[in-house]
């Protein structure tokens, strides 16, 4: 696979966009009103953050995520450019009449593109230097902007700053959601004690932040992913030589909600595009990370991925089954068995499209081996 062609032309990836910056709410070159840290007066002048917003059908979530962001505590002025891909549940609407003094808001509407395309139209709409990303589930604390600012202001421009998304107070999850928030859980906590340092592997756009040079050179996102898109950009900025920091302070609270089906396809999705991602595009270290990965599962999960891996069937019943038994287990606050059950199945789905994209676990093996030999691509950390 050739890299994407964003960076030359950033209209490559736009499609039949429209711009609209709504009056009262901003003015074509002057920011609206922004907060202005702790002394509380208003500033105007160009925006210095543009926060990245990519929208589908989330008319309610998105209503919530953009008065968090208008309650922001910043000196600087701020930029949100909301991109609707193609929504038709009434976000139109609501952002037509949006109203927000604080900020300034940009809408930008496209046909339904997918996450990779609607970044980059909000990259190319975006006017500040710095580029947060917020997804339309993630509801900001007052202080997120700040601490990424901050976080950048101390590594200086090639810093890749992540925040955390942590669980609402007052949001109830599926034990499947409740099972993929505890995982992100573990990695925030083994960042924020130092047991390891930020990755590429950690870069999730739903609370991310980066020069908007850095994206432009980088070619932006490859629309050709509507999932891993993140991580794979990530892996280019990395090879390009940038630095991944975890900023503990920036806290997004993350409204996730999926079905059962949605969170099994997430999983075969990435186990695809990991084997994707290694041996057509250079990163052969994901198929060594993946490769030992699968040696460091409890022997449980090691055996029922061998058993229903290359067994679409016995795979179906088996995560058909799982679920039932996870949802009561969840019910009955027998939480650690229902996090055991859904391990097991993310695994199955998550080898399944390692293996299916890969060709079987004869062909996985040998890419690992090439891999470990450096004979795929060049590129092999």
């Amino acid at each position: 696979m050739s890299a994407p062609a964003y960076g030359g032309n950033p209209s490559l990836r736009v499609l039949r966009v429209h711009r609209h910056v709504h009056p009262g709410a901003a003015r074509s070159a002057v920011c609206g009103t922004a907060r202005c840290g702790s002394s509380g007066e208003p500033v105007t002048g160009q925006p210095d953050v543009s926060i990245v917003v990519p929208t589908f059908n989330r008319e309610d979530r998105l209503r919530r995520v953009i008065d968090a962001l208008a309650r922001q505590v910043v000196p600087v002025c701020l930029e949100v450019v909301v991109v609707s891909d193609g929504s038709t549940d009434g976000t139109h609407d609501y952002l037509a009449a949006l109203h927000v003094p604080e900020i300034k808001v940009v809408v930008v509407e496209q046909p339904n593109s997918g996450p990779a395309a609607a970044r980059n139209a909000g990259i190319q709409h975006a006017s500040g230097d710095l580029v947060v990303f917020v997804d339309d589930d993630v509801v900001a604390t007052p202080g997120l902007i700040a601490a990424h600012m901050a976080v950048h202001a101390r590594l200086g421009d090639r810093a890749v700053v992540i925040g955390p998304m942590v669980d609402p107070p007052d949001h109830q999850m599926s034990p499947w959601v409740r099972w993929e928030q505890a995982m992100l859980g573990k990695q925030y906590c083994a960042m924020a004690t130092g047991k390891y340092r930020a990755t590429a592997r950690q870069f999730y756009t739903g609370n991310a932040s980066i020069r908007r040079e850095h994206l432009v050179a980088a070619g932006g996102f490859d629309t050709r992913f509507r999932r891993a898109e993140d991580v794979e950009l990530a892996l280019r900025l990395d090879d390009a030589g940038l630095e991944f920091e975890f900023a503990p302070d920036a806290i997004g609270h993350h409204y996730a909600e999926r079905s059962y089906q949605a969170w099994l396809k997430n999983a075969f999705d990435y186990g695809r595009n990991d084997v994707i991602f290694g041996r057509d595009m250079g990163h052969l270290r994901l198929l060594v990370f993946t490769a030992r990965k699968h040696r460091s599962h409890h022997v449980f999960v090691r055996a029922a991925i061998a058993l229903c891996a290359e067994r679409p069937r016995i795979a179906r019943a088996f995560v058909a089954a799982v679920s039932p038994l996870a949802v009561a287990a969840s019910r009955l606050r027998c939480e650690r068995v229902a996090s055991a059950l859904l391990s097991v199945v993310y695994g199955v789905e998550y080898y399944r499209g390692v293996l299916d994209e890969a060709g079987g676990a004869d062909e996985f093996r040998a890419l690992v081996s090439a891999a470990l030999a450096g004979d795929i691509g060049s590129d092999s950390r």
